[in-house]
Parts: structure tokens; sequence; C-alpha cells
């Protein structure tokens, strides 16, 4: 049974949403599952725009024919290569053989690369920036999005109903459950978390061109936003008039976050506190710094075992907060496993702008504080808070002011008043 639904007159949302997966790229954990976003657009002549995962092919295909309803398909447009979007290319082409396929010169080479010789049979336009499409009454241009993030990667704007079609941009973790849209009063309780975390990993390390992508867009005459996953976001006036600035109903609010997170900047004012433990004395110390600054005033404050809560979300944290506190156990002479580890992945996805603490914990030799210092210098514009609070097996009552004075100048340093 096909699940199609209208997006406006002429656009059908043809997606799948998959709530079997349980590792995104085979890494990240999705709870609440993934969509794989793709688009019929009906005029004189059609298009699909992109694809799905393998996973999913079989609905896909019957949401693809029932929005067709008998009619030949003229376009593919391929926005995106990654074959969580591109899987279905081949069987979709058996399909439908004179469809033209719409993509870039660098999508066209990783087309073969992927399905092979097979799809280099079949009708196709490369495109570059500023390149036009009539579909009839819909004009469609084509604006590149390099590394937005893959290299092949551009984006589709129909200049007649003003929608954006963004590729992996502006995309979000999250079945779909029967509302298409973005939710503008409880997006940022039951969406944003996972918006956040799907940005920061999956592109979070390319700021720079979503920045580029960005100026683009704010030259554009935007009314809707339709992502390769997630829910679609319609200006206010399209929702029944929601006020401006009323939560993610707003598609110059969810920009507006992507600008933030792509610029490294924090997004909120808060601590976050990592702790390693592998007995619980380093946590219990940890924890009690987090007392410590609640106490002081400190509001936003949340605290992680990393070895307990997968490093994506640890690293989604750490980008969302302006001050981050890092405890670690020594393992081996070194940083305990699952600090080290989201270390490597902070560094991998280029973190920078923020302020740091650090407590250490050894037993005879204390080395992950000055390890953890060590590869926190190697990151750009971090900033070490104080000295580092090295514990020796467990906290003594006497360091309790070693705790305190570091809860003093988190706190001096955010510019936070007392209670």
């Amino acid at each position: 049974m096909h699940n199609i639904q209208p997006v406006n007159n002429d656009l059908v949302y043809v997606g799948v949403s998959d709530r079997r997966t349980a590792l995104f790229e085979n890494v990240y954990p999705i709870p609440r599952g993934v969509s794989y976003n793709s688009y019929v657009l009906l005029d004189e002549k059609t298009a699909l725009l992109d694809t799905a995962d393998l996973t999913v092919s079989e609905q896909f295909f019957e949401n693809v024919e029932a929005a067709l309803n008998g009619r030949a398909l003229d376009y593919l447009i391929v926005n995106h290569m990654e074959p969580d979007h591109a899987a279905l290319i081949a069987p979709l082409l058996l399909r439908h053989p004179t469809a033209t396929v719409v993509c870039t010169a660098k999508a066209a080479q990783m087309m073969e690369q992927f399905l092979g010789a097979n799809v280099s049979t079949y009708q196709r336009i490369n495109v570059k920036e500023g390149d036009t499409l009539s579909l009839g009454r819909h004009n469609l241009v084509f604006t590149m999005a390099p590394m937005v993030h893959w290299p092949e990667v551009m984006m589709t704007y129909d200049q007649t109903d003003k929608v954006l079609f963004s590729a992996d941009a502006f995309g979000t973790f999250g079945a779909l459950s029967g509302n298409l849209y973005a939710d503008e009063v409880n997006f940022e309780n039951e969406w944003i978390d996972d918006a956040r975390r799907y940005f920061i990993n999956i592109v979070g390390k390319y700021g720079q061109p979503v920045q580029t992508v960005l100026k683009k867009a704010a030259a554009l005459d935007i009314q809707m936003i339709c992502p390769l996953h997630g829910p679609v976001w319609r200006v206010p006036s399209l929702q029944g008039g929601v006020a401006e600035g009323q939560g993610g109903g707003n598609p110059s609010w969810f920009i507006g976050k992507h600008d933030v997170w792509s610029r490294y900047e924090p997004e909120e004012k808060g601590v976050v506190i990592i702790y390693g433990s592998i007995y619980g004395h380093t946590e219990s110390a940890a924890l009690r710094l987090g007392t410590l600054l609640g106490q002081r005033g400190v509001k936003n404050i949340k605290a992680y075992d990393a070895s307990r809560t997968h490093v994506s979300e640890l690293v989604s944290e750490c980008f969302r907060a302006s001050h981050i506190v890092l405890a670690s156990s020594t393992y081996n002479n070194g940083i305990f496993t699952p600090m080290e580890n989201l270390l490597a992945d902070l560094k991998a996805h280029d973190w920078k702008r923020r302020t740091v603490a650090l407590i250490e914990n050894g037993t005879w030799a204390a080395t992950s504080g000055k390890l953890m210092r060590a590869e926190l210098e190697q990151m750009k514009e971090i900033t070490i808070l104080g000295d580092t609070v090295s514990l020796k097996s467990a906290a003594t009552p006497a360091q309790e002011e070693q705790l305190a004075a570091l809860a003093e100048e988190i706190v001096n340093n955010m510019g936070v008043k007392g209670k």
C-alpha cells in the first residue's frame, strides 16, 4: 500500500520512514528512526527529486508509482549520491528507461562508481551553478553545494513555488509519524537534539562550505525547505499564521541554528560535564563539581558518562554548550578510552571556540590531565580554564576547595551572577 502525501498542489512526498535500522551510516544510533525523503513534482513534465535507501525499496517504488498515477517519469534529479538517497537509481531507471538524469558532473562520476556502467546508457544532463530546467509551470534552478557534505552535492530551487530542495542540509534524524511538517511549537522539545546531532556529526566538519551555502540561501525567497531527512519546513503564513520566531515552523529559525553551528559558536551558555570513570571516583568528583556550579547560579548544566553515552551525543553536546568539563581516569598510562575517543572525534569535527576545564585521576601516575591538555592544545581557539584538578584514586575532603575554586573560575568566566 502506498503512503504518499501532497506537499502542495504539484508536489508529492514519496519518501519512506525507516524504524528498523539501528545505526545510521552504521555508526550513529537512531532510536527514533530516520526518514529518507523523496519528492515527485508534477507539471507538463514530471520530475523525481532523489531516490532512497535500499532497505525501503518496496515502499518507495509503490509511493513513486502512486504519485505518477500512470504518467511517465521525465526527469530524475540527483541532488546527492550518498547511497541512502541514491541506492535505488538503477532499479528506478529500469522502470523508467526514458527518464533523463539531472546531476552534477561529479555525481555522474560517482554514479558509475557505485552503480556500474549500466547507468551510462541512460540520458543524462550534467548541470552547474545557475543552470535551469523548465518542467512547464515550474522553473528549477540548480545551485552547487560542494562538501555539504560530499563534493558532488547540489540543491534544487523551484522558482515558481519558492521551494528549496536542500539535499542533506537542514535535515534531522527521526522518522516521520504522519505529520510531514516541522512542528512550530514542539520542535525545540521533540526534534532539536536530533537535528543538532545530525548536523554536527554528519556535516559539522564542513563549517565553511555550509556558510557558503547559507549565503546563497539568503539570496533566495524560500517559502519551503524540503530536506532529504526529517520534516519539511514552511513559512508561518502557510501554517495558519504562526507567529514569527515561534519555534521550528519558520525556516529562518532553523537556518539560524545552522548558521551558529557552522560558525562553531556556542548555541547556549551552559556547562556540559563529561566523565570517563572506571570505578566511580572520577564520576563522583565530576558530579560534585556540577553541584558546586549549581550552587553558584549556573542553570544550564548537564552531565554524561562517556562510557554509557554514544560519542555522537557527546560531540553534539560539546558543540551546544559554551563550557565543557572533561574528567578522566588514567588508563594504561593514558586517557581512559571513551574520553580518548571523544577527543579524537572532536578534533575530527574541527571543534573550536570553547572553554574547557579538566579533572584527572590516577592511583599511582595520573597522566590523563596532561594528555587531555595536549590534545586540546592541538585544536583551534580552545581556552583551558584554571589548573587541572588531580585526584589520587578518590577525592579527599581537602580537594573540595580545589573543586570549589574551579567552579568559581567557570562561573566567573561565564559571567554568571550568584543566586
